[in-house]
């Protein structure tokens, strides 16, 4: 049985609309999910995106990755996001970049995407979804908006192992999840929602090594800087999530999981 939390999207956005986005985007860079832009081309490769194509990226965030795709392979984006802070950056940063003509976004929540069905080739998501208290409707979403032969991919943050909700208790409350899916997890929402399953992979390993340079980033690198720009309470609330969940991600407990499946 699942253990969830009482985590909205409000509690989402206070994070992300405060010090919490600024300190994430210090610490991952702007795009946000763990190992950068290398895992922006794993996953656009897996896919196989090329120019023309158009792409939906639900939980954007701050845009990097639908600006990495669009300027990369040149395919069409729209991104969606709840977070108004986080929107009106990816706007400014999308204009900067002159890429204004191959990205949009939407202030929107992920459960009830603003687009007709049949609109998009691709579903992208890289380690948000987490967030999103029903992950079987925001799947649901994607394959009603999905071109019939298209394809969705995503990473996110799940359950790899054994884990007990006393330990999910402190990794769920430090980063306002309302509860993760499990490997298994979400292939068994793909194919209940009509998709084709292409590929699933665990990639726990590579997540572990990412938080022990997270410890290094926050604990070494940037410590003077958070702890001039953000505060004592912060930094130590920082150093501590970080540990936790390299902890359980080096105990394959937690990890990261990367799902390639087909309408």
């Amino acid at each position: 049985m699942q253990y969830i939390k009482d985590y909205t999207i409000k509690d989402v956005q206070d994070v992300y609309d405060g010090p919490g986005g600024l300190l994430w985007e210090a610490v991952m860079s702007e795009e946000i999910h763990s190992g950068g832009p290398a895992t922006t081309d794993f996953l656009a490769n897996k896919l196989g995106l090329q120019k023309g194509l158009n792409v939906c990226d639900i939980c954007s965030a701050l845009g990097a990755p639908a600006r990495h795709i669009a300027a990369k392979y040149g395919v069409m984006v729209k991104g969606v996001d709840a977070t108004k802070t986080m929107l009106e950056k990816a706007r400014q940063r999308t204009k900067d970049a002159k890429l204004e003509n191959m990205i949009e976004y939407f202030e929107a929540n992920a459960m009830d995407l603003p687009f007709k069905k049949d609109t998009f080739d691709i579903v992208w998501g890289q380690e948000a979804w987490c967030y999103v208290s029903d992950k079987n409707r925001l799947i649901q979403e994607a394959y009603r908006v999905l071109k019939p032969g298209g394809k969705m991919g995503f990473s996110d943050w799940i359950i790899t192992g054994k884990i007990s909700p006393q330990e999910l208790d402190p990794l769920y409350d430090s980063m306002a999840f309302p509860y993760m899916e499990t490997f298994k997890g979400y292939q068994e929402l793909l194919k209940k929602n009509g998709f084709k399953l292409i590929e699933a992979l665990d990639q726990t390993d590579e997540f572990a090594k990412c938080f022990d340079e997270y410890s290094e980033t926050v604990n070494v690198k940037l410590k003077p800087t958070i702890l001039q720009n953000f505060g004592q309470d912060l930094f130590s609330f920082a150093s501590n999530l970080v540990a936790i969940w390299q902890k359980a991600a080096h105990e394959h407990k937690v990890g990261r999981g990367l799902y390639i499946a087909q309408k």
